[in-house]
């Protein structure tokens, strides 16, 4: 038995696995490819993270970075234009200040998801496993950190950041699927009511535990006389919840951590206020939480990666439908509530990372599931469209300033060579791994060796 402080809880070996190891079952496979690659003096990960952002709903490409305003009223820019950095490119009138960092971004012009579902295809789909995109890299890099415990997969929602936030949206998919890769590599999840939230219901005192060093050394000697197979995912959530609790790296789920000039250039809050948005929309409490909590969403996504997080789910609420009805405001408003703290929050995030210099390990990858139809409706808003969506990249190593692909007059169809989801898969993917050593090195699962012999990047941007 081991006791925990005084707290009044004994453990036997069984409960104190379930609540304080690590689960063999989901870390062995990454162990033991982590052996032979030290073998090999050539690492299966690199020193790369992501942080996809994703805009749930599906945002116009039109009011974002394709305007098309010499095409006819009802189809171009509804709320304008600005010139950017880059020479003859322009974005839609919501974003001033990432049109004065376009030479650091890359616009994809030819992105088409596939279809005009409500869905989120581009980060779980059939082409990633069924899986979170990240729960592929935790199957290669582990779920945590050895050294400090940090998950490498989170999934970020505005509960996140604000406990009085709307519970995340899953009627269209669940950003935590793991598929078939089990649940100890599916994303940690600091906020909702989870199966990460139950575990983290064992907390403990931490004024009362004077030694952490010596109970996670407990812990870990624990995980070598498991039994392999002992341990299911559940108790991988639990171990990665004491993580957390007992470890320094707590502290990067904390961003109140930062000095009051960084929280400020982050803070979208103040962007939109909330009786200033219409009740008549149906949706008006999620445009609250959006403008509300995107700020600090990417704040907390840039300090998790900078404490060794490997990929990063962002999302707020469902907002970025934009059909003028019941549920929805039209585009022209909509992109006040929406493309104002998205500007705002998405530039703090790219001059944080530059002035960090971060620019080469974090790769931001900024899109939806689709996009919206090439005319606007009688009401003023677009409707869905699943031959054409906007997708903005900025970092892990990629060139900068480019617009790649061109859509057709009308913005509605690629016209130029299609970019889809697979190709930004794989671009993720590359960007992760070392993909020549995991494709040898033998353990690799050939669902995901398979994914990375199919899946091309975006061309121009890893030639």
């Amino acid at each position: 038995m081991i006791t925990i402080g005084d707290v009044d809880r004994r453990f036997g070996r069984r409960e104190f696995l379930r609540v304080g190891s690590l689960a063999l079952g989901g870390v062995s496979l990454a162990d033991m490819l982590a052996a032979r690659a030290a073998a090999n003096n050539v690492p299966l990960v690199t020193d790369k993270s992501v942080i996809f952002l994703f805009l749930h709903g599906g945002p116009s490409q039109f009011e974002t970075f394709d305007p098309k305003m010499t095409a006819p009223a009802e189809v171009r820019s509804a709320n304008g234009e600005l010139a950017t950095r880059i020479p003859g490119v322009t974005f839609g009138g919501a974003f001033p200040r990432l049109a004065s960092l376009a030479d650091k971004l890359t616009i994809v012009r030819s992105f088409t998801t596939g279809d005009a579902n409500h869905d989120i295809k581009p980060i779980v789909c059939r082409d990633s496993l069924g899986a979170n995109i990240g729960s592929l890299y935790s199957r290669i890099a582990g779920p945590n950190r050895p050294a400090t415990g940090m998950p490498t997969n989170v999934a970020l929602y505005p509960q996140a950041v604000d406990a009085g936030a709307l519970p995340a949206v899953k009627n269209f998919g669940d950003f935590e699927a793991s598929g078939p890769l089990g649940k100890s590599v599916a994303p940690f999840v600091p906020s909702g009511k989870g199966e990460m939230q139950e575990a983290m219901r064992l907390t403990l005192p931490l004024t009362r535990l004077d030694d952490r060093r010596r109970i996670l050394g407990q812990i870990d000697r624990v995980r070598w006389q498991a039994d392999a197979g002992l341990l299911d995912g559940i108790d991988r959530l639990r171990e990665q919840a004491y993580r957390v609790i007992l470890g320094s790296v707590a502290d990067a789920f904390d961003v109140q951590k930062e000095d009051a000039a960084t929280l400020a250039r982050y803070d979208t809050a103040s962007l939109v206020r909330p009786e200033a948005i219409s009740k008549q929309w149906n949706n008006h409490k999620n445009y609250r939480d959006h403008s509300q909590t995107l700020g600090k969403l990417l704040l907390l996504a840039r300090r998790l990666c900078e404490a060794g997080c490997g990929f990063v789910t962002v999302t707020t609420s469902f907002v970025w439908d934009m059909h003028a009805d019941v549920n929805n405001a039209g585009v022209d408003e909509g992109m006040g509530y929406m493309g104002v703290p998205l500007d705002y929050a998405l530039s703090a995030l790219i001059e944080d990372l530059e002035a960090r210099g971060l620019d080469d390990r974090v790769l931001v990858v900024v899109c939806g599931e689709m996009g919206r139809t090439p005319r606007l409706n009688a009401r003023g808003g677009r409707d869905h469209w699943g031959n054409l969506a906007p997708l903005l990249l900025y970092g892990g190593g990629l060139p900068k300033g480019q617009v790649i692909g061109q859509s057709t007059r009308n913005g509605g169809e690629p016209l130029t060579e299609p970019v889809s989801i697979k190709n930004l898969l794989g671009t993720i993917l590359h960007t992760l791994l070392n993909t020549g050593e995991v494709r040898v090195t033998r353990g690799v699962p050939d669902d995901i060796n398979r994914l990375l012999s199919e899946a091309e990047p975006i061309a121009r941007l890893m030639s």
